[in-house]
């Protein structure tokens, strides 16, 4: 038997470390998409862009 209870803690701990560095390098794509589109900051060139992906997703179905 462990001496401390507080020894049970670890494992989760490194579940959730590991989580967040999964979580972290799934949305790397996303994050960089943000910052590469940050300077498209006009919202008409905003709204085409999602009325393109829209009409784009229309014409599939």
């Amino acid at each position: 038997m462990m001496a401390n209870p507080l020894w049970l803690l670890l494992p989760w701990a490194l579940v959730a470390l590991s989580a967040g560095i999964k979580f972290w390098r799934l949305t790397s794509a996303w994050r960089q998409r943000e910052i590469a589109s940050s300077d498209q900051t006009d919202t008409d060139a905003a709204r085409q862009t999602l009325e393109r992906i829209w009409e784009q997703d229309q014409q599939r179905r």
